[in-house]
């Protein structure tokens, strides 16, 4: 399989804290959210960067055993809503580069 992210793909990123990941994974929603109405391909792309750290989260075998991929995989799907219109759950970009912005904060304030 090819990643975009393939340096995280190949261990790096299971040595980052949830707290990193997630606040890795809003940084591409806040270049969607940037890129949206503006240039599909980046918003796509960004968008897609964003689903395939969120895969990788849910690969990481801490979260398994800490019980955190129920938790996780929502956010996948509710990223997957915003992209699609916020059909099912009236999900927006807005909302969730706010969510992902306290992961961000976090991961900051514990270094």
């Amino acid at each position: 399989m090819s990643f975009q992210h393939q340096d995280l793909a190949d261990g790096r990123w299971f040595t980052l804290s949830l707290m990193e990941q997630l606040g890795n994974v809003g940084s591409e929603i806040s270049r969607a959210r940037h890129w949206q109405g503006k240039n599909t391909r980046y918003f796509e792309n960004s968008i897609f960067r964003a689903l395939e750290l969120l895969d990788l989260t849910l690969a990481d075998p801490r979260w398994i055993k800490a019980h955190r991929l129920k938790e996780i995989a929502r956010a996948r799907e509710v990223v997957c809503d915003a992209y699609y219109g916020g059909k099912e759950y009236g999900s927006t970009l807005e909302d969730l580069d706010k969510y992902f912005y306290y992961f961000a904060y976090a991961a900051r304030a514990g270094r």
